[in-house]
């Protein structure tokens, strides 16, 4: 009983769909007579509109085009705070620690250092020239997956000569980041 039901009511499913569409000629195919949804016109209005609220979505825009304005802090600070973003370069005794400062914030942006497990688990030692350039290519590739590409690092004279202070500077130029920051740019009124 339920199967002559189910074959009944498939017939008059098949009756109805062959009386509501047009016959089909051998060379013609249920897609070659199906038609696109017809699409509304735009308006020129709609395209002329302007949104009256413009939101910035990215922040450091201006800093990047080197039009922000920097801090200048005190002539008699040390380092100086005239900068976006500010390079830190220290060694201890046991470890070397790079990390990158906001003119804006006393908390470090992005930090690496050997005390790291990935860090530390592929160097033979933590104090070492070899620790310096690895860490520089670590802080490297965490500053450019950051947008940070430019920077002040200004480091004390007499260390700057060092070689683990040059291998860092050096990993770092590699990672494609530019120990320097562009003039600020100002724009006339």
């Amino acid at each position: 009983m339920a199967f002559s039901e189910i074959s009944r009511n498939v017939r008059l499913l098949l009756g109805q769909i062959h009386r509501c569409r047009p016959a089909v000629s051998a060379n013609q195919t249920a897609r070659c007579m199906s038609q696109a949804a017809s699409r509304p016109e735009p308006s020129a209005d709609e395209n002329e509109a302007v949104n009256p609220t413009f939101v910035n979505r990215n922040p450091r825009n201006l800093e990047q085009m080197a039009l922000a304005v920097k801090d200048r802090g005190w002539k008699t600070t040390w380092p100086h705070q005239q900068c976006y973003h500010r390079l830190m370069f220290s060694r201890s005794q046991h470890h070397v620690t790079a990390q990158v400062f906001s003119s804006d914030s006393p908390d470090p942006v992005i930090t690496c250092s050997t005390k790291e497990w990935a860090v530390k688990k592929e160097l033979s030692s933590t104090n070492c020239v070899a620790a310096c350039q690895a860490v520089g290519e670590v802080l490297a590739r965490r500053c450019s997956q950051a947008g940070i590409t430019r920077m002040v690092y200004r480091e004390i004279p007499w260390t700057y000569r060092s070689n683990a202070v040059q291998s860092f500077r050096a990993a770092m130029k590699v990672g494609g980041i530019a120990l320097s920051e562009p003039r600020r740019k100002y724009v006339g009124t």
